[in-house]
């Protein structure tokens, strides 16, 4: 069920760092929610799409504009409305999110659209969630995601829930999606399988 808002498109950032079937996850089940949907994705985001999934991003634009109010602006389109904390918005989710991007949002360097559309996130205290994708992680890694936690951001790696006992890859990325969704306030809980009743034969 969506919150108050429902009006208010979703931000999402794609940049160059392992994980796009997330994104695309992200993406479709926004669309899927009926909210408008406002995407940005950096050159790099583009060539680990190529990579890891089985249709070109191109492609990938065109099936989520067949599939409801969708906008995309380049990287580099510092014009668009989502750079001005004038233009409402909902929240924002950069999925995945790179350890440049985490650094550059720490330290206030807008410099591409995912960027300063965080930096409009935090300064107008709209919700914020990064799905942080690097491992091992070092500590200048960790002190820059401290500091967006104490601001306030959601910092949501995207960990398997083994105590689920996924079959698949498809299986997470649908966990993490429901997360980052959940982690946005869009809504109110995870879908029933997704939610840890205890070990089994605990019930009754």
């Amino acid at each position: 069920m969506n919150r108050t808002g429902e009006g208010l498109p979703v931000v999402v950032g794609i940049s160059g760092a392992s994980g796009s079937a997330i994104a695309n996850g992200v993406i479709d089940a926004l669309l899927e929610m009926r909210r408008p949907v406002v995407v940005t994705a950096s050159a790099a985001a583009r060539m680990v799409w190529h990579q890891e999934m089985d249709i070109s991003f191109g492609e990938a634009l065109e099936n989520w504009g067949d599939a409801g109010d969708f906008t995309y602006y380049a990287p580099a389109d510092i014009q668009a409305p989502i750079a001005s904390g004038s233009f409402p918005t909902h929240s924002m989710a950069i999925v995945p999110c790179s350890m440049s991007t985490v650094a550059a949002i720490a330290h206030g360097f807008s410099d591409n659209l995912i960027r300063r559309a965080a930096d409009v996130c935090i300064k107008e205290r709209r919700p914020l969630t990064i799905v942080p994708r690097e491992t091992p992680l070092s500590a200048i890694h960790l002190e820059n995601m401290a500091a967006l936690a104490r601001l306030g951001i959601t910092v949501l790696p995207p960990e398997p829930p083994f105590y689920l006992k996924p079959q698949s890859l498809d299986d997470v990325v649908e966990y993490i999606v429901q997360k980052t969704l959940a982690s946005l306030g869009l809504i109110d809980t995870l879908p029933e399988a997704m939610q840890y009743d205890g070990p089994p034969g605990s019930q009754g």
